[in-house]
């Protein structure tokens, strides 16, 4: 199993490409993300950006929510985040303290705690012998970091993130709205 790879700098193939160990949905959102920081004034994409992503994008992670009020809710947050709900963010780096604060030779564009949760997201693909990470892997990823902006509008849109880390994990029972 390769460890730290395209976006924290550990396997040289994934660097000239890291976008080459994701699926087709996964690279749409990390681009959705891409954008969303660029449009938003944000100077790195964070955790937040690829949740965001991730519930526009593709309908597994809808469903994972049980698809109701608690999508609504999420994506709610999320697009306020320009103009309300997340000002405190604009203009600081995410740092969850999950991972050591990355100050140099860290990857351009990206807080630390989206690159670690991208490499999260390869790390389980890896384990389950996938060549390629889907955006399932990188929800989950998000999920295992409960210091990261993505997990606080989790919380903040009342989602279990410790049930929802268990589904994510095989627990076959919806996430309650």
């Amino acid at each position: 199993m390769q460890n730290r790879t395209a976006y924290s700098g550990g396997d040289r193939s994934a660097q000239e490409d890291p976008d080459s160990q994701l699926t087709v949905e996964l690279a749409s959102v990390v681009s959705a993300a891409r954008r969303r920081a660029t449009r938003d004034g944000d100077h790195q994409v964070d955790t937040a950006h690829l949740l965001h992503g991730l519930l526009e994008w593709d309908p597994a992670v809808r469903e994972v929510f049980d698809g109701g009020q608690q999508v609504a809710r999420l994506l709610g947050y999320l697009v306020q985040r320009s103009i309300g709900y997340g000002l405190q963010w604009h203009g600081t780096v995410e740092d969850s303290g999950a991972v050591p604060m990355v100050t140099e030779g860290g990857v351009p564009g990206w807080s630390p705690a989206a690159a670690a949760a991208m490499d999260g997201a390869l790390d389980r693909a890896h384990a389950r012998y996938a060549t390629r990470a889907g955006c399932l892997d990188l929800l989950a990823a998000l999920v295992d970091d409960p210091e990261s902006r993505a997990v606080e509008v989790l919380r903040r849109a009342a989602v279990d993130t410790a049930r929802l880390a268990a589904r994510l994990d095989g627990d076959q029972q919806p996430v309650p709205d």
